[in-house]
């Protein structure tokens, strides 16, 4: 009898098969839907994501783990592609870490990734950023790790200690996080792609590439960044910031031009849109229900 994998267990098995795993930011369940139809191994939610486009708030620590969790339960209820969540810096102390990571399992998460800032964070590619001590995250993996109901799920440390303390730092900071119990490095803002290569090479458990746009992080290819020995690279809020820029032209033209008509073809055709949510099957099963009702 095949044992069914957890959240964790698929990501893991994504992992092993897709070299470097790409993840890609979905900001609602109507995007992971899109995101599983084009074939992504794994999504992303990003905590700058339900702070800017759920609640309008800028990515300053203003949300709260229930904020988060309710975008997750949203889209594990449509698609089991197995999901990594931004917990920003745990929301808390280790009990509150704790019942983060439980709560995350709950949700059917895959993974987290928990940062070394300060509480009052700041977005991983502005300038100013403080960080914790390394023994103060350490605190904050062990806590974590300690939690976690499923074994597969992947605990995720991230650093944003390069502004602060340089490349060694980072380096020093990555193995200390693996022994306390990280699974994976995520390894933030990273200005040159050979930095990769050596935090790879320290670490010896896979490590994530944010390329993210418009940060400090050049646009780093999937195979140049697989040659430096990274496992997975993420694109956080890419379509995203596409759909709010559509958006905004869209609103824009109809405003000033009084018709949509100059800009139908940016949009997406309900057609398409009732192929992704499977529409006529529902509206077939109601017509079955209201002939069974006669």
């Amino acid at each position: 009898m095949t044992q069914t994998l957890t959240a964790g267990g698929r990501f893991r098995l994504a992992l092993r098969e897709e070299k470097p795993l790409q993840i890609i930011g979905t900001v609602n369940a109507f995007a992971a839907m899109m995101a599983q139809r084009t074939g992504y191994r794994a999504i992303y939610v990003s905590g700058a994501g339900v702070a800017n486009y759920s609640y309008g708030l800028p990515d300053l620590g203003m949300t709260s783990l229930d904020d988060v969790l309710t975008d997750v339960r949203r889209i594990t209820s449509q698609v089991d592609t197995p999901m990594l969540v931004d917990i920003d810096t745990g929301w808390g102390g280790a009990f509150n870490i704790a019942r983060t990571v439980k709560q995350m399992i709950a949700a059917g998460a895959a993974a987290v990734h928990m940062e070394d800032q300060v509480s009052q964070k700041r977005c991983g590619h502005r300038p100013n950023k403080e960080v914790v001590s390394t023994e103060e995250m350490v605190d904050r993996i062990k806590a974590g790790a300690d939690a976690k109901t499923d074994p597969d799920f992947v605990l995720m440390a991230r650093t944003d200690a390069l502004q602060v303390e340089g490349l060694q730092g980072v380096i020093d900071r990555c193995g200390a996080f693996v022994e306390a119990g990280a699974d994976a490095i995520f390894a933030e803002a990273m200005t040159d792609i050979t930095m990769y290569k050596q935090i790879c090479d320290a670490v010896k458990v896979p490590v994530l590439a944010n390329i993210t746009e418009f940060g400090t992080t050049p646009y780093y290819g999937r195979d140049e960044l697989g040659e430096q020995g990274i496992a997975m690279v993420l694109y956080p809020l890419s379509p995203t910031r596409a759909m709010q820029r559509a958006a905004l032209t869209v609103m824009q033209a109809i405003r000033s031009e009084g018709t949509q008509k100059n800009v139908v073809d940016m949009m997406q055709p309900r057609s398409e849109l009732y192929d992704f949510l499977g529409y006529h099957a529902y509206e077939d099963k109601l017509d079955q229900l209201f002939q069974k009702g006669k």
